[in-house]
C-alpha cells in the first residue's frame, strides 16, 4: 500500500482492542507481557502513551524535542477503561495524520531526528502491533494482525530488513520478538524513518521501499511531481532500490532521494547513490531532473548538499560520478559541485570528489 495514514492507524487499534477486550476480566497487573519487564497493564498504558505522544509531535509541529507532556490514567481505571484510552489516543493520532500536510516533519530521535506523517503513522501502528503481541503472549491469546499492515510498516520503518514470506513473523523478528530460519537473533533494534537533507531551495527526501515500489511500477511514489516528472531515470533508480531491499542489502543513507522544491512542495527530480561505498571506499552518485525543472541550478544545489552530507564524507569516502561524454550539462553540474575529472574513455568521463 502506497499511502499509510489514519485509516491504517484505526485498523491496527481496532484489531488490538477487539482482541484484548476478550480478556478484560483478567488481572493484567499479575501477568508479565511476553519478553518485556513490564506487566500487561503497564504495556497497555505504554501503547496509549506512544499514540498520544506521536499525535502531539505532529499537531505541535515539534522540531527539536518531544512536546513536554505525558498521559496518565486516573486511579481506579479498569482494563476496559484502559482500552477506551487506547481507542481515544489512536483516534487522535489518526486525526493528526489526516490533517498534517505531507511536507511537515516533526522530531523523532531515531535515526535521522525527524519523521513525516506516514512515519508517525507507521511508528504508531508498530507500537500497537508488537505491544499487543506482548500482552497477548502474557495472557495466552492468539494474535495475528493483517499481513498487509505488517508488510507496510516493514517497508517504511525497516528498509534495512530483508522482507520474508510472512510479514508478521518478519516484524516480530526485526523487533527482537521471534526467530526466523537462517537469520541471527535480534537483541537490539531501531526503526529508520526516511532521511531528509536540506538544501537552499530543495529538500532531498529519502525514498522508502514502499515509495520505490510505486515509482518502479509507474506511479508517483507519493510525491507531487512537476508536469514532466518523474523522469525514467528516477523509476530505474527506484527499481534498483527495490531489488536491494528485497535482497536485504539496501542501506537507506546510501539510497535514492527525491528532490522536492520548498516553495511549492513539487518534486523536480531524483538523486542518490548506486549503493554503499565499495571495498575501495568509493560511492557512485547518479541523478536526473524532470524537463520542466532543468536549467535552474537545482541539480548543482542538490549535488552539493548530498555530497556535503556527513556520512558521505566520513572515513575518506570518495564520491564518484560517471557521465556520458556527450552530456555537457551534467558535466557542468558536477564541476560546479567541486568534482574533478579523473578518468575518461570513448564513452564515459569519470569525476570524483575527495576531501
Amino acid at each position: 500500500m502506497l499511502t499509510l495514514g489514519g485509516e491504517q492507524v484505526e485498523e491496527a487499534v481496532a484489531g488490538a482492542v477487539a482482541l484484548l477486550r476478550t480478556a478484560t476480566d483478567r488481572d493484567w497487573t499479575a501477568v508479565r507481557a511476553g519478553r518485556l519487564d513490564w506487566d500487561c497493564r503497564r504495556t497497555a498504558e505504554h501503547i496509549a502513551s506512544d499514540l498520544i505522544a506521536y499525535a502531539g509531535q505532529l499537531a505541535g509541529r515539534a522540531t527539536r524535542a518531544y512536546v513536554p507532556f505525558e498521559i496518565t490514567l486516573d486511579d481506579g481505571t479498569d482494563n476496559e477503561g484502559c482500552l477506551h484510552v487506547i481507542e481515544t489516543t489512536g483516534a487522535l493520532l489518526a486525526a493528526a495524520v489526516r490533517t498534517t500536510p505531507r511536507e511537515v516533519r516533526a522530531f523523532h530521535p531515531y535515526p535521522f531526528r525527524s519523521a513525516d506523517r506516514e512515519g508517525f503513522a507507521a511508528m504508531g501502528i508498530t507500537e500497537v502491533l508488537v505491544h499487543t503481541h506482548d500482552i497477548a503472549e502474557g495472557l495466552g491469546l492468539a494474535h495475528e494482525p493483517p499481513a498487509g499492515l505488517c508488510a507496510d510498516v516493514l517497508a517504511r520503518l525497516f528498509p534495512h530488513v530483508r522482507p520474508g514470506p510472512d510479514p508478521w513473523r518478519t516484524l516480530l523478528w526485526a523487533t527482537g520478538r521471534g526467530d526466523l530460519p537462517g537469520r541471527p537473533a535480534v537483541t537490539e533494534w531501531r526503526w529508520r524513518n526516511n532521511l531528509v537533507i536540506d538544501a537552499e531551495r530543495l529538500t532531498l527526501q529519502g525514498v522508502t521501499p514502499a515509495s520505490a515500489a510505486d515509482l518502479a511500477a509507474g506511479g508517483d511514489g507519493g510525491f507531487a511531481w512537476v508536469d514532466s516528472g518523474p523522469y525514467q531515470g528516477t523509476r530505474d533508480a527506484a527499481g534498483m532500490l527495490l531489488k536491494a531491499y528485497e535482497a536485504g542489502t539496501h542501506r537507506p543513507e546510501w539510497g535514492v532521494f527525491v528532490l522536492v522544491r520548498s516553495e511549492d512542495g513539487r518534486a523536480v527530480g531524483a538523486m542518490g547513490f548506486h549503493g554503499p561505498p565499495d571495498e575501495e571506499g568509493r560511492a557512485e552518485i547518479g541523478y536526473d531532473l524532470a524537463e520542466d525543472a532543468r536549467g535552474m541550478g537545482y541539480a548543482t544545489e542538490a549535488l552539493r548538499a548530498l555530497s556535503a552530507w556527513s556520512p558521505a564524507r566520513r572515513d575518506g569516502t570518495v564520491l564518484r560520478a560517471k557521465i556520458d561524454r556527450a552530456n555537457l550539462r551534467s558535466q557542468a553540474v558536477v564541476t560546479r559541485a567541486g568534482y574533478r575529472l579523473v578518468a575518461e574513455d570513448e564513452e564515459l568521463l569519470t569525476y570524483e570528489l575527495r576531501d
